[in-house]
């Protein structure tokens, strides 16, 4: 008793500094490796550069506000990349409102990047609005709308503002995002719920709520897919949610790359559907005893404990050894099919698109898979503390979880910097503000996931706690001992067989394991709140793209805030004073811009532009570019085409077919990243 005394009072304090030490060491590595990740965050959003994601439209025939002498006989569009068409891609109105394009448009000359529709022949003279809608190469749609004119311009019934962008029907927008999430949310909960059940607790494959967790997962990926594939014709085409069911737009889908993805993600289900089967029944099999060591002669008892010990974990091994065996084919089959079924969102979305696309499209697997082990084992977890694992299981998910976690910074991290370009994005674009949301939810998710750590650590230190609860079978009363013929009796029998199933369900909730799983309860509802602007991120052009797209409708919009227009008078040559300051470091960064108008009048004008520094000197720049919008009838931006007269000195005709408030742009460029947009408004009539 004394020398069993003595280890006892020594081991606490042992074990307290190697905890006291862990702790020290555990922090130490978090500090190191936020450090880490932090400062490679600033490196790459500090250094990054111009990139491409969602299809923008470079250049026109005829050219976007053009005045032609005569009709043209078709519209050709050039986008920034390959886009995908169909039926009503372009349109062309003429100034009632009417169709006049021959439709059907399809790519010139076999080019994937453009689009070209003829038109009707017999134009009369006027203004023309065209209306394009594609698919861009991350299958994403998007459209707008401009106008050219033939023989001068003229009054129009269409609005080009009604017509931009490519939004959706809205019912249809919606199903198409609920389609979307819940498929991101069956792919954590089928592949993740897998891996806990392969890595963590194989016994749980003979449990029926993990098992209906897994059939959740497969039948709402396959629903949800199925739906997705029917609702993406009519998301395209911004048609109603009737369309669906359009067998033409189904055919049209899978000619797309996303619906190639679609396709195989059915494929692969029916793969899931087979490696599902295969698990239950092969991990659901508890593996055979060990069969009983023959009874030894009592004098050579002592003689053989070693040998009987040595054989029975022989035969113990080889009674696990299918089981390991199985577990291990079925690892390497779940690892297939998780990359498989990752590559059907990531070939078909933001990073296949774009710089790096070598490099973003492993990386994207990894964050879908990474997420799939965290959030589907969240699920699996909350099952198993109800069914009353031990602290052994939640120890191994708890390494898994870490794991998850690290790749999904280190990726997230790198996907944040390809789609934001620049610290603004984050907030001055839409994408960036979901970009923070879910970052936040993260930070939330984190903080719960520490807490639950702590509720593992009271598990840990309580061994009646920590071990796994052993669940007794209840038999079920038949015959007629199940029933009773006094109703009154029935309802105490009735409420006896209920209260002694909850007490078998709770049997594994101890007050420590109710902590711990409603902890990961929490941790589990901020995952589908990650879900959701998950999806949203997909649907939202990313922050480099988003940013171009408005600064090139700044000139449009910036008129609202400009100073009061002054009155122009018809036959009389009007300049206009646009100080502008491109915050940059050489000479030509701050000045003022000069524009000259003459006559200032409805019709062709002839424009003069001038550029003087602050010391009132001519100042030449790489770049500038003049151009004038009519809010008020949504006719705009036209450019005007500039010729170099000397040093800070340009020349060019505008048209100015309207009378209003016009607002003249010039934006100008002084370096390779210093820029700004000067802008005036002015009376016309």
């Amino acid at each position: 008793m004394e020398k069993a005394a003595h280890p006892r009072t020594a081991r606490p304090g042992t074990a307290h500094a190697r905890t006291a030490h862990a702790r020290t060491a555990r922090r130490r590595r978090a500090a190191g490796l936020i450090g880490v990740l932090g400062a490679l965050l600033a490196l790459m959003l500090a250094g990054a550069g111009p990139a491409s994601a969602h299809a923008t439209l470079d250049s026109t025939d005829p050219a976007q506000n053009s005045v032609v002498a005569t009709a043209p006989q078709a519209v050709t569009l050039t986008f920034s990349e390959t886009v995908s068409l169909s039926s009503d891609s372009v349109r062309v109105l003429d100034p009632a409102g009417k169709p006049v394009d021959t439709g059907n448009p399809a790519h010139a000359d076999g080019k994937g990047d453009t689009a070209r529709v003829g038109l009707s022949s017999g134009l009369a003279n006027g203004t023309y609005t065209v209306a394009w809608r594609a698919v861009s190469e991350d299958s994403h749609p998007v459209g707008g709308a401009f106008t050219f004119s033939i023989g001068a311009p003229s009054d129009t019934s269409v609005s080009t503002t009604a017509l931009q962008g490519a939004k959706a029907d809205g019912l249809v927008a919606a199903l198409y995002g609920t389609g979307r999430t819940v498929a991101y949310a069956a792919f954590a909960l089928l592949a993740g719920v897998a891996a806990f059940v392969l890595a963590c607790w194989p016994a749980g494959a003979t449990r029926r709520p993990v098992q209906r967790l897994l059939m959740t997962g497969w039948t709402a990926l396959l629903a949800s897919t199925v739906a997705v594939l029917m609702l993406r014709g009519p998301y395209e085409r911004g048609t109603g949610v009737g369309q669906a069911l359009d067998l033409s737009l189904v055919r049209t889908t899978l000619d797309e790359r996303i619906g190639t993805a679609l396709a195989a993600r059915l494929l692969l289900l029916a793969a899931a559907g087979i490696f599902l089967s295969l698990l239950v029944g092969q991990l659901g099999q508890p593996p055979k005893p060990a069969a009983p060591a023959a009874a030894a002669p009592a004098e050579d008892e002592d003689a053989g404990d070693a040998e009987a010990a040595e054989l029975r974990a022989l035969e113990q091994r080889a009674a696990e050894r299918p089981q390991r065996e199985a577990r291990l084919g079925l690892g390497v089959a779940w690892l297939v099919l998780a990359v498989a079924l990752s590559a059907t969102w990531v070939g078909a979305d933001h990073a296949s698109v774009g710089i790096q696309v070598w490099l973003a499209l492993p990386l994207g697997i990894l964050h879908l898979i990474a997420m799939a082990l965290w959030l589907g084992g969240l699920a699996s977890l909350l099952v198993a503390l109800r069914e009353g694992v031990g602290a052994e299981v939640v120890d191994r998910f708890s390494k898994i979880a870490f794991g998850s976690v690290a790749a999904l910074a280190a990726t997230g991290i790198y996907q944040s910097w390809r789609g934001l370009g620049s610290w603004g994005a984050l907030t001055g674009t839409e994408y960036g503000k979901l970009l923070l949301v879910k970052s936040g939810c993260v930070v939330v998710m984190l903080g719960v996931a520490w807490i639950s750590r702590s509720w593992l650590a009271r598990l840990r230190s309580a061994p009646a706690e920590a071990a796994e609860v052993q669940r007794a079978e209840v038999p079920e009363p038949v015959g007629a001992a199940a029933r009773s013929e006094d109703p009154v009796r029935q309802a105490q029998l009735d409420r006896q067989r209920a209260a002694t199933a909850s007490a078998g369900r709770e049997r594994g909730l101890t007050p420590t394991r109710a902590g711990l799983r409603r902890s990961v309860l929490v941790e589990a509802l901020v995952a589908v709140a990650v879900l959701v602007v998950t999806t949203m991120l997909t649907n939202s052009p990313p922050g480099r793209v988003a940013g171009e797209i408005k600064a090139a409708g700044t000139t449009a919009g910036a008129g609202s805030a400009a100073p009061a227009a002054p009155q122009t008078q018809p036959g009389r040559t009007v300049e206009l004073k646009l100080p502008y300051d491109t915050k940059g470091r050489t000479p030509n960064a701050k000045g003022t811009a000069t524009v000259t108008l003459d006559p200032a009048g409805t019709g062709p004008n002839e424009v003069k532009l001038a550029l003087d520094g602050t010391d009132g000197k001519p100042v030449d720049v790489p770049e500038v570019q003049l151009a004038f919008t009519l809010p008020d009838r949504d006719l705009g931006p036209l450019p005007v085409t500039l010729t170099p007269a000397g040093t800070g000195r340009w020349s060019g005709t505008a048209q100015l077919p309207l009378a209003g408030t016009w607002v003249v742009s010039v934006q100008i460029r002084s370096s390779d990243i210093d820029q700004t947009t000067p802008t005036q408004q002015f009376k016309i009539g």
